[in-house]
């Protein structure tokens, strides 16, 4: 497949299993542009990611994922309907949170984070990371 040719910084996320985390993106609105078998490039909402099969390691455990991708986009709702049963519970919905961020965490493959935060919200650390990491701990650890 071809090289999209965009202009920007792009996540590369691991996969335990990529044709699985390709079909979730997909659900999000993405499509998948360019890439080779163990690496995929998928372009949606004005934004790129990248997937990679995942080798063998320690985070390759979804209770252990670090991983976390934002897609900032005026979209918000649009992709919530898309994946409602896939939102991050309490919650549950976008919302404005605290310091007038408007956005909404969804649970991803392999314990990934995706946080959708509309365009001109204030991305601050403090208490809202609190409140989505607790949230994010839980869904993990009810996930499998």
């Amino acid at each position: 497949m071809p090289i999209p040719s965009t202009t920007g910084a792009f996540a590369i996320v691991p996969c335990n299993d990529l044709p699985g985390a390709l079909a979730f993106w997909e659900r999000l609105g993405f499509a998948r542009t360019g890439g080779d078998g163990n690496y995929y490039i998928l372009t949606g909402w004005d934004c790129e990611v990248h997937l990679t099969q995942a080798g063998s390691g320690p985070w390759s455990v979804p209770e252990t994922n670090l991983f976390g991708v934002f897609i900032r986009t005026s979209d918000v709702d649009a992709i919530a309907t898309r994946v409602d049963d896939l939102i991050i519970r309490p919650g549950g919905v976008p919302r404005h949170r605290e310091r007038g961020l408007y956005e909404c965490g969804i649970a991803g493959p392999d314990g990934l984070l995706v946080r959708v935060p509309a365009h001109g919200s204030v991305v601050t650390f403090g208490a809202l990371e609190t409140e989505i990491c607790n949230s994010v701990r839980g869904w993990r650890s009810t996930a499998n």
